[in-house]
């Protein structure tokens, strides 16, 4: 064969290749900040494309928008809230939209405040004035939070506040805690001017609540058409997470690369944050990424309707399958 004839081959086996790729359009949650590193990672460096996936990825503006991105078909698979979900589960039952990996075993839902406005545990905030934007994830909580913590309710003002003045709020002294993602709330804080010694993040799993965080979710048909690829992707994704908590330095210039107005600086300590509180739990230690315990699953579920009424009350396996999940072997982490 003549190099011009090699070329050709080579060429066509590439183009068939690429024809042959499953298309997956990928929702975040959120922005390209900090804990998108892991996806980007395995998209920039070729995880998904070695798993014969071509995977684009967009951003979001909520830990709630990509499951009727993903409900609909628009988007095959999404990163979003489960307790989200959950409540989804329950209105929409036609739509059996399922979470298929855990990601943040430890959600980071958290009321954050300032240890010089009296604000560091729990039993602080009686008296105290709450800021809270009435759609925000980690306020949904707080009636479980309020149980699970012995707390007056009645005894704490709740202000309801915008999302692009909580953190303002807080750093000025007009509200004494927020609710908030514990990541970006004490990021937000510093970057406002408050010392880090006079912020006190109190994650909502380290009191009482046994709720899960976002999870990775599929839209069904295409789960149902296409198996392989869905592991295939989770498996991809397991691969950038743990090159991620390796190198997290490293990991953050691939949203560096997608994100012009990005600080490194500061989404490397926001990246560093979720790794610390919401990946690496011992269970997932011992375990590996990605599967539920469903007894904490029930408890949860059983949480959210302190103060939510549900319909249909989704039992675990309408939330939650494993049987897209890779190897225990292969979602160990470290």
């Amino acid at each position: 064969m003549n190099k011009a004839s090699l070329v050709a081959s080579v060429v066509a086996l590439l183009s068939a290749t690429a024809a042959s790729a499953t298309d997956i359009k990928f929702a975040l949650d959120w922005k390209f900040e900090g804990p998108a590193a892991p996806y980007l990672m395995a998209m920039d460096r070729g995880y998904y494309e070695e798993e014969g996936l071509n995977v684009s990825i967009d951003t979001g503006s909520g830990s709630l928008e990509a499951i009727p991105r993903v409900g609909s078909g628009t988007y095959q698979l999404g990163f979003a809230d489960i307790n989200s979900l959950i409540k989804f589960r329950d209105q929409d039952s036609d739509v059996p939209v399922q979470a298929i990996m855990m990601v943040y075993d430890a959600p980071p839902f958290a009321i954050v405040g300032r240890k010089s406005l009296g604000v560091m545990e729990p039993a602080d905030l009686e008296g105290k004035t709450l800021g809270a934007p009435a759609t925000d994830g980690a306020f949904a909580q707080w009636p479980a939070f309020v149980e699970a913590n012995n707390l007056d309710a009645s005894q704490v003002t709740i202000e309801n506040v915008g999302f692009p003045v909580r953190e303002p709020m807080l750093a000025q002294g007009d509200v004494d805690a927020i609710t908030g993602f514990s990541f970006s709330s004490y990021i937000n804080l510093k970057s406002k001017g408050v010392d880090a010694d006079d912020i006190s993040v109190m994650l909502m799993s380290d009191y009482g609540l046994k709720l899960y965080g976002n999870a990775i979710i599929v839209n069904p048909t295409f789960a149902e058409e296409n198996p392989e690829a869905v592991t295939a992707f989770l498996r991809a994704t397991i691969r950038g997470w743990r090159d991620t908590i390796a190198d997290p330095e490293a990991a953050v210039e691939y949203v560096m690369a997608h994100n012009s107005i990005a600080r490194k600086e500061v989404e490397l300590e926001r990246l560093i944050m979720s790794i610390d509180d919401n990946i690496l739990t011992d269970a997932v230690i011992a375990n590996g990424m990605g599967d539920i315990d469903p007894e904490r699953m029930r408890e949860a579920i059983d949480q959210i309707g302190i103060a939510y009424s549900f319909n249909n009350k989704p039992e675990v396996d309408d939330i939650f399958t494993d049987a897209y999940l890779p190897s225990a072997e292969e979602r160990m982490l470290q």
